[in-house]
């Protein structure tokens, strides 16, 4: 509904506002200087909330969560607050001791829908009454059947980057910080979680207290919701998952304490507390997503052997670069992700050495590469800056290997410029001095310049580097000895070498994907069956292996892999897989045809995340009928 108050907005119409790429500029706010944001209604330099108080029921049979949001509100002089909303059903505006506050509602945009609350002098407090809408893209609600345990249904949370507005009415920026507690009802028999102090044991009367007592974005509000039971890893550590799961999990994650340990010692000390992790289901759309003290993680990096864990390393990364020192908004993503590629790196060479990180690191440069190439194809060539301008379009848009990887590739080039030791030095300082602060690449370019460029009399290109399309020339490109061998081993086997004479036995995740990744797209199934035969690819547990094969069989129209495909895609929501193998697939009209029967299937099972970008790229017409390509 358009408005849920008896009280005439009429009057109130001309307090209703929305952003545009104009708004763009910095802006004194109470306390704070603070970036216009493009992707949100929020003005915080007229009022911005500082605490919230969130008290909720989820309904997990109904698909509907409701209650109220109390907010604390620091005001400019200003006689208006705007929030962020997107479907949700707003039953009231009231101060503390219930007297109603005008409201409206304004046009709704990709971007949800202002909710503009008038603030009488004096106001630092009010309380919105809501419930969530049928269609809330931030909630991925699933049937007992759906999870491993079939007893109960389940419930998480996918707020990056503008989706929690779709769950809170909030000011839903990256740069507005705010500290919380909630009180959550949830069904009997589940744990409810979020990303704040966490239970470990399920309440019989089902209702759970959070706090969240460091300020954070809106985007890293998180909340899930199932049959979950929870294992040690270390003092600061543990993982949730679902029972049949838990042994697996907490026995794949063992490397959690030391890559924490390894972490801190690298760039101070970790301000969260604690670091859990939660397995969430197989439609979870992203590997991981970096929640404060709860890191979401994808059951795809179970693979029995920790060969997957630098995920893990990724999200924990997050605690100091994205969490800690924020991007202050969208078109700065890279701020986040780059520099928690190159901190991952650190982390997974001071646990499992430098072989693997030069791997880890060249299969990165690999990623970069394929994705300028496609942007270029697509006439986006723009989107291969750091910078981006992503007004008027879904941020969804940016989340692509260029903040990730050239990203990392130019504070890997930074380090190489000056150093490792005054490279880490910096890095420290950074985070120390801009702990729980929001950041823009012009302010990061100042930082860079008069701490390192400087003082140090870097020659370095940062204009070419950051809004430059495409990768500079002096990209830092390592060299893997345990590559090159990979290398000679494919090379032996196209020239005549049997698969089974191959030297594989010792190789890991890092090294087959490289295998796979080098072979010529015409392969043909005769050797693909060979392969096969040597090595069971088509039956391997490993998803990141998987994922390259099955790409692999497609273009080789190797029907052995076919039933293997259907069974991936209708099992895994991880978009990174899902949006390869989709595309794989509609390449040509036989597998069009089969890629519209698999989606159909799957569709209801991947998150909204997924969805938006499957349905573009499989032309789905609302109500399931695929219009022409």
């Amino acid at each position: 509904m358009d408005r849920s108050t008896s009280i005439p907005l009429l009057a109130f119409a001309s307090l209703l506002v929305a952003c545009t790429a104009d708004d763009q500029r910095t802006e004194r706010g109470p306390d704070i200087t603070y970036v216009m944001d493009p992707h949100s209604h929020a003005r915080p330099s007229e009022a911005v909330i500082t605490h919230l108080e969130l008290d909720i029921r989820a309904d997990l049979e109904a698909h509907r969560i409701e209650g109220s949001a109390t907010y604390d509100i620091r005001s400019n002089g200003a006689d208006r607050i705007i929030f962020d909303t997107d479907g949700l059903e707003i039953a009231a505006v009231e101060r503390p001791d219930g007297t109603p506050l005008r409201h409206a509602l304004g046009d709704s945009t990709f971007m949800g829908r202002p909710l503009t609350v008038q603030l009488p002098t004096g106001t630092d407090r009010i309380t919105i009454r809501y419930r969530t809408g049928p269609d809330a893209r931030a909630l991925q609600w699933l049937s007992k059947e759906q999870t491993l345990g079939k007893r109960h249904p389940f419930l998480f949370t996918q707020g990056q980057a503008i989706l929690t507005r779709s769950w809170i009415p909030v000011q839903d920026s990256p740069g507005i910080r705010f500290t919380y507690t909630a009180t959550v009802q949830a069904p009997a028999g589940t744990i409810a979680l979020m990303s704040a102090t966490n239970p470990q044991e399920k309440r019989a009367d089902g209702r759970y207290t959070f706090r969240m007592d460091q300020p954070i974005p809106a985007y890293l509000m998180a909340l899930a919701i199932g049959d979950l039971a929870f294992a040690p890893l270390g003092d600061r550590s543990g993982v949730y998952a679902e029972p049949e799961l838990l042994e697996k999990a907490a026995w794949e994650f063992a490397d959690t304490e030391p890559m924490l340990v390894a972490a801190e010692e690298l760039y101070g000390p970790y301000r969260w507390e604690r670091y859990d992790v939660l397995v969430l289901p197989p439609s979870f759309p992203f590997g991981g997503m970096e929640n404060p003290r709860l890191t979401f993680a994808t059951p795809t990096i179970i693979a029995g052997d920790r060969s997957l864990t630098a995920l893990i390393a990724h999200e924990m990364a997050h605690s100091w670069s994205g969490n800690l020192v924020t991007n202050a908004t969208w078109n700065d993503f890279w701020l986040n992700e780059g520099f928690t590629v190159y901190f991952e790196n650190r982390i997974c060479e001071a646990i499992y050495g430098p072989d693997y990180a030069r791997m880890h690191h060249l299969l990165g440069h690999q990623d970069l590469h394929r994705t300028v190439e496609k942007l270029n194809a697509e006439g986006l060539a723009a989107d291969t800056r750091l910078r981006l301008d992503l007004s008027g379009r879904d941020p969804d848009d940016g989340v692509t290997d260029i903040a990730y990887e050239k990203g990392y590739a130019f504070l890997r080039l930074l380090e190489e410029k000056a150093g490792r030791e005054k490279f880490d030095a910096f890095l420290r300082g950074y985070f120390e001095e801009h702990a729980f602060q929001s950041m823009t690449t012009d302010r990061f370019l100042e930082l860079l310049r008069s701490e390192l460029i400087i003082p140090l009399g870097i020659d370095i290109d940062i204009a070419e580097w950051v809004d430059g399309e495409g990768v500079p020339a002096d990209e830092v490109v390592p060299v893997s000895d345990r590559f090159e061998k990979v290398d000679a081993e494919r090379d032996a086997w196209l020239k005549g070498r049997s698969a089974g004479e191959l030297a594989t036995s010792a190789w890991t995740t890092q090294e087959w994907l490289h295998f796979l990744r080098g072979l010529p797209r015409d392969l043909g199934a005769p050797r693909m069956a060979e392969l096969d035969k040597a090595f069971e690819l088509t039956g391997t547990g490993n998803s990141e292996i998987l994922a390259a094969w099955l790409e692999l069989g497609i273009a080789n129209d190797y029907a052995p892999s076919a039933a293997r495909l259907a069974e991936f895609l209708t099992s895994v929501g991880r978009r990174k897989f899902l949006v390869p193998l989709y595309t794989r697939l509609v390449a040509t009209e036989k597998g069009r045809i089969k890629a519209r029967e698999i989606y159909r299937v799957a569709r209801p099972g991947y998150h909204s995340v997924s969805v938006r970008t499957l349905d573009e790229l499989l032309a789905w017409k609302e109500g399931g009928t695929p219009v022409d390509f």
